[in-house]
């Protein structure tokens, strides 16, 4: 083990493991759709890091702004007016849905997403939040507990007035149905948790553009556009967590974009700086920001709309404009699409391949829909890192999103790679 580890072990906390099992890299570069370890070995990443570097490793637009904004030297306080956080405020406006022009710039998903459902509270004069099932949105205590998410148990009580309905998840599908065929009853599911706990209770709902560490569920056409019904029929906020989701990883700068429905929040981070810098937002409507025109809005931090947050807000939505990478991103998702199909035709362990544009999982099952055991999925993770292939696995689920940079020879070679990981285990 190398001195950096060794000190890192001895002062610095693994996240979301037990201390003894961590096993980090040490990565010192990369390039495009590889980073590098310390060992001089080279690794694809299929999972983006943390789901965060959709620009790819050491580009060389990000590095060049974040170089010169740390030359500045800015420190301000949050009120402070400067140019990076004009221009990040209005680049946002710019690519968000119209009708929402205004932002609140934290560091993180989770704070994006605390923050909204602090608005929602206050402009609505109303307690609960209604969530999926299966959902994430930040390891804070109260967005924790507002997860449709496992380790959330550790932690309640948490977040009061918190309410579930159910996920579009049509492989197994809560209410026997196809896509198909039909009448978006999981969305509708929404209409009937409000009507239990009184409508007039409930602030908003919070939903995942694509649902993505649970499972990625894709939702079908006209699921969005039920829930903006619902909504609006019972005056109930529509949030849109694209913190995964947002900045191309679907092929379009938010995933709700792909049904032209207009949230009135929505909140965003990961790609929003390309993992270059910490950063988070919540896109608010004209009409949510027009309520703190007279009211005082209670939401704030040391560090809000911090310099370095700002320019790397400015730096990577240029980068992703210049690039015309998001552009890429569709083409790319249809082959990828394309070749997860063919390897499910072929694998009968291969249950089902579901996402959207650079997002997507592989489900792995026994039979009949039953998911694979543990150990197994263990030692396909070890196939993978004997390849060099880095990415994140969740119960029987193989995710596979890669940076936006990626090009389709190399998703060619790393998905191969896969493919001889799985048949290494399971055929």
């Amino acid at each position: 083990m190398s001195d950096v580890l060794d000190a890192q072990r001895e002062h610095v906390f693994y996240t979301w493991t037990a201390q003894k099992k961590a096993s980090p890299m040490e990565i010192v570069g990369g390039e495009g759709a590889r980073f590098q370890t310390a060992d001089g070995e080279w690794w694809w990443d299929l999972g983006s890091t943390t789901w965060n570097a959709n620009l790819g490793h050491g580009h060389d637009g990000m590095k060049k702004a974040m170089a010169e904004a740390g030359g500045v030297g800015l420190v301000a306080s949050p009120t402070a007016a400067f140019p990076e956080k004009a221009r990040a405020g209005q680049l946002l406006a710019e690519i968000s849905p119209e009708g929402m022009n205004k932002s609140f710039i934290c560091l993180s998903g989770a704070e994006a997403n605390e923050n909204a459902i602090k608005m929602a509270r206050m402009v609505t004069g109303r307690s609960k939040v209604v969530a999926r099932t299966r959902s994430y949105h930040g390891a804070t205590l109260a967005m924790l507990s507002l997860s449709g998410d496992p380790r959330r148990e550790l932690f309640e009580p948490g977040l009061p007035g918190v309410l579930r309905f159910t996920d579009p998840y049509c492989y197994r599908c809560k209410f026997g149905l196809r896509p198909d065929s039909c009448q978006r009853e999981c969305a509708s599911d929404l209409e009937t948790t409000l009507l239990e706990a009184g409508p007039e209770t409930v602030a908003a709902v919070i939903v995942e553009g694509v649902t993505g560490a649970n499972g990625v569920f894709p939702a079908p056409a006209g699921y969005f556009k039920r829930l903006r019904e619902i909504c609006d029929q019972y005056g109930v906020m529509l949030i849109c967590d694209e913190v995964l989701s947002g900045f191309g990883r679907t092929g379009k700068w938010f995933a709700i974009n792909h049904e032209g429905v207009v949230p009135d929040m929505i909140t965003c981070a990961k790609g929003l700086t390309g993992g270059y810098a910490p950063g988070g937002a919540v896109i608010v409507s004209d009409k949510v920001a027009e309520y703190f025109e007279d009211h005082t809005l209670f939401c704030g931090l040391t560090t809000y709309a911090h310099p370095l947050v700002c320019s790397a807000i400015c730096a990577a939505i240029d980068c992703y404009r210049k690039g015309g990478i998001i552009e890429g991103v569709p083409a790319k998702g249809e082959w990828l699409h394309q070749r997860l199909l063919q390897l499910q035709s072929t694998r009968p362990f291969v249950g089902e391949v579901r996402g959207l544009g650079l997002l997507w999982a592989v489900e792995l099952v026994q039979t009949q829909k039953n998911p694979i055991l543990p150990e197994k999925m263990d030692a396909i993770y070890a196939a993978l890192k004997k390849r060099r292939v880095y990415t994140f696995r969740r119960d029987n689920f193989l995710y596979l999103a890669p940076p936006l940079v990626i090009t389709i020879r190399e998703l060619e070679e790393v998905v191969g790679l896969v493919e001889q990981s799985l048949d290494e285990v399971l055929a």
